[in-house]
């Protein structure tokens, strides 16, 4: 289990304007700002849950994972994984986490993947016989048998992302933290690193706590989402729950033959051409449903299709709604 209560993080940093005469003068005094990363970020994941921990560029999700990682060490607050304090324990912590930065590797360049794995393996102290086994179930399950020998500074970046994640998993953590891993990716990468995650959550319980801007990542894998914003937690709850909070707006598009519906009450024309409409309803005036029966009893329906609000829309008007 993970919990977080009251963290607080703060950096300092150094600030100049452009031009030679002001990088002179910042050498012997400096102008520092205080950037509040967190504050008063507190959250509890259990065993086997997938969470979405989303939020605008600089919100401070990277900063949350790399204190869960032990990395950095909070100014205040406390933080405490299956027992343990992360940056107290580190050593012991990383025994149990897995970690994917989508702009770190955790892969050497020049040598071939599974030289990498090796050493990681070592690291790790992981029994050879255990490490054989776990090498052959994220080969098999992640495509890699035809580029384990390949060099990581030869591999594309779908390639690279598919064997980062199978580095952070040859210890076989029970928790993994994913900072943007389909960053870059194409469709078929996103779909193969998506599903593996679902898989490894299900058949092992892994606890898997992703960050991204890719909803579609969201939508697939995750059950509950954290929003932070400005370093602070401003939701937490279901995808369903935060799409309904942000808008109960329906857009309904209709394909006709013959005549021009008229409108009623709750439905209003966001587009039209001939032979097509698209309305945005207000369920709560008319719903999906009575609008299609008033549509119908007008002109010839050819087809018709019915949908909410969109995950980017949803966050889009959550960012827009607490100002970040």
């Amino acid at each position: 289990m993970i919990e977080l209560q009251g963290i607080c993080k703060t950096f300092r940093v150094a600030k100049r304007k452009s031009g030679f005469r002001r990088a002179v003068k910042a050498l012997v005094s400096r102008e520092i700002e205080t950037v509040h990363a967190l504050s008063d970020v507190s959250f509890t994941v259990k065993d086997g849950e997938m969470i979405g921990y989303i939020g605008p560029n600089g919100a401070g999700k990277s900063t949350t994972i790399k204190i869960m990682c032990g990395i950095l060490t909070p100014d205040s607050g406390n933080c405490v994984i299956d027992g343990r304090t992360p940056w107290k324990e580190r050593t012991a912590h990383v025994r149990h986490i897995g970690v994917v930065f989508g702009q770190r590797s955790q892969l050497w360049w020049d040598v071939p993947v599974c030289d990498s794995f090796d050493l990681i393996r070592d690291i790790y102290r992981v029994e050879e016989t255990a490490y054989r086994q776990t090498l052959e179930e994220l080969t098999e399950l992640l495509n890699l048998a035809e580029i384990l020998k390949t060099p990581t500074r030869s591999l594309s970046l779908g390639q690279r992302m598919r064997c980062e994640i199978a580095a952070s998993l040859l210890h076989r953590p029970n928790m993994l933290f994913l900072d943007e891993p389909t960053i870059g990716l194409d469709a078929v990468s996103k779909i193969a690193v998506r599903q593996f995650i679902k898989r490894l959550n299900k058949e092992q319980g892994t606890t898997v706590i992703l960050t991204t801007h890719d909803m579609q990542d969201i939508e697939a894998l995750t059950e509950r989402i954290l929003l932070i914003g400005k370093g602070r937690i401003l939701l937490d709850g279901s995808l369903d729950e935060l799409r309904r909070r942000a808008s109960v707006q329906k857009t309904l598009v209709v394909e006709y033959s013959g005549a021009p519906p008229a409108l009623s009450a709750g439905m209003t024309l966001a587009e039209s051409r001939e032979g097509r409409m698209v309305i945005t309803l207000n369920p709560a005036v008319c719903p999906a449903s009575e609008a299609i029966a008033r549509i119908a009893a007008q002109t010839d329906i050819v087809d018709v299709s019915v949908s909410g609000i969109s995950a980017e829309e949803m966050v889009a008007a959550l960012y827009q709604e607490y100002e970040i």
